[in-house]
């Protein structure tokens, strides 16, 4: 099964979020389950730097007239993996991150940028490369969610039995743009209806994902019925629930390489859930580090991610003065609203020793705060699935979780009842409420005081395993299902 992943990112190469490490980790798990993937990526430069042995395949012609080579390479950073990369400088190499310039500001052209990552595998389905042909298109998120429309509008799929399947990675970001742009991205003026990628008066690359595939995944099954309410559908719940028995959710997973205490090279010591005496070396380290107070018994609270309402930092300013008052400390390291982060630099300024504050990201910082810390903060007002609290369960780093998409699928709250199960691995708690999430910190630390009951939660959470190989499975089997045997 020819399998051709299309993303904007991918990790190691290029990351600002969990997509990276989707893309990046799955196409392994795929050749796993005995398919044949290759990725198509935007020539960004470090994604440039990465790809080695390339040759070109093709050139692409453009309806705004950027010079653009597709290449065929490998990835060595991902195993040898195969990749095709459009080379397009004047659309790729600039300052700023993949979306936004240097000032903070989406790119003006983002537009045309990534519906030549739509166009570029709609070319490679229609034969652009004479050795190798997807049978499926499997694209990812906004970015790349226009290949579907260039397929099915194009009639390529029909014709060469290309068959496309399209991953919701986060509803709320969709790529929207004004619709006199609709001429520079080659689609019919057709296409911009309710039917269509016409979205309150705009063109939505999201919805031409979601209207044209023919299958839609999200990833995890709690955020797939989630997206079908007018609650978190963010305005497009309604195509979702008419296109149901065509959607599904498969959990993400965690590449248990990547996320790995007992191998991690960026700790200062390892461990595993039967040695766990590297943990609170770890713990010691990161207090040094970053200045906090050098407290073993401190309870360590951290949290990775985006600076955003979304993932619950307005709860978590409401709520630090709780953690600091108990004995607690906390870590954080992230950017993103420029309020929310005034208002963490001032509770760091606040409270030096118990509060400390890296902005921006450090992929070896991250791993080294799941490593250290008890609790991983992840209060989320709606979480497509989350992988810090994955990160945070492989470290032994217990996650403190709202109920709600994959934060629901994969952590079970320290009630009396899943505790005597042997089932809890968690604290979570259920409305975007400061006083509940302060509730839930207040049984972090009621559990912390007996350590061999949080012991045990510690090395269940640590056992679990949402590898990558289940979901490459799902995937396959749907690959399959669409393709015919």
């Amino acid at each position: 099964m020819r399998v051709l992943q299309v993303s904007a990112e991918i990790y190691p190469l290029l990351k600002t979020g969990g997509l990276a490490d989707v893309t990046g980790a799955l196409p392994a798990a795929l050749a796993r389950a005995g398919c044949e993937p290759r990725v198509l990526l935007p020539g960004f430069p470090s994604i440039l730097a990465g790809l080695s042995e390339a040759t070109e395949v093709t050139s692409l012609h453009t309806s705004f007239g950027e010079r653009t080579t597709l290449r065929l390479g490998h990835l060595s950073a991902l195993g040898g993996l195969a990749a095709y990369v459009i080379d397009a400088p004047a659309l790729y190499d600039r300052p700023g991150d993949p979306y936004l310039d240097e000032s903070g500001q989406p790119h003006a052209d983002n537009h045309r940028r990534f519906a030549l990552l739509g166009q570029a595998a709609s070319a490679l389905a229609h034969g652009a490369d004479p050795r190798w042909a997807p049978q499926v298109v499997h694209s990812h998120d906004w970015h790349a969610a226009l290949a579907n429309a260039y397929l099915a509008l194009s009639g390529a799929g029909s014709r060469n039995h290309v068959r496309t399947v399209y991953t919701v990675h986060n509803l709320a970001y969709q790529g929207l743009f004004p619709p006199y742009l609709l001429p520079e991205l080659r689609l019919p003026a057709s296409a911009f209806t309710i039917d269509g990628l016409e979205f309150h008066g705009q063109v939505s690359f999201m919805k031409a994902g979601l209207a044209y595939a023919d299958r839609v995944t999200t990833v995890s099954p709690s955020y797939a019925r989630e997206i079908q309410t007018p609650e978190a559908g963010c305005g497009l719940d309604g195509l979702l629930r008419q296109r149901q028995v065509l959607l599904s959710g498969i959990l993400n997973g965690v590449d248990n390489e990547v996320w790995n205490p007992g191998r991690d090279p960026h700790l200062v010591a390892r461990y595993d859930v039967a040695r766990l005496a590297g943990k609170a070396r770890c713990k010691a380290a990161l207090q040094a580090e970053l200045g906090l107070e050098p407290e073993p018994k401190a309870l360590l609270f951290g949290i990775v991610g985006r600076f955003a309402e979304q993932k619950g930092l307005p709860l978590l300013l409401a709520v630090l003065p709780d953690i600091v008052r108990l004995g607690g400390q906390l870590v954080l390291l992230g950017s993103g609203d420029a309020g929310l982060e005034q208002a963490l630099r001032d509770a760091a300024a606040a409270h030096p020793a118990e509060v400390a504050l890296r902005i921006g990201y450090d992929e070896p910082l991250a791993h080294r705060i799941f490593a250290a810390t008890d609790v991983t903060l992840v209060p989320s007002r709606y979480e497509p699935c989350g992988l810090t609290q994955m990160y945070g369960l492989r470290y032994g780093s217990l996650p403190l979780v709202r109920r709600v998409g994959g934060l629901a699928d994969t952590v079970v709250d320290c009630t009396l009842e899943d505790m005597a199960d042997a089932v809890a691995t968690g604290f979570v708690f259920d409305s975007f409420d400061a006083d509940q999430m302060r509730r839930a910190v207040r049984r972090a630390f009621a559990l912390y005081t007996r350590p061999a009951q949080w012991r045990a939660v510690q090395r269940r959470g640590m056992s679990q395993r949402f590898g990558w190989d289940d979901a490459a499975r799902q995937y396959a089997a749907l690959y399959r299902e669409l393709v015919g045997p």
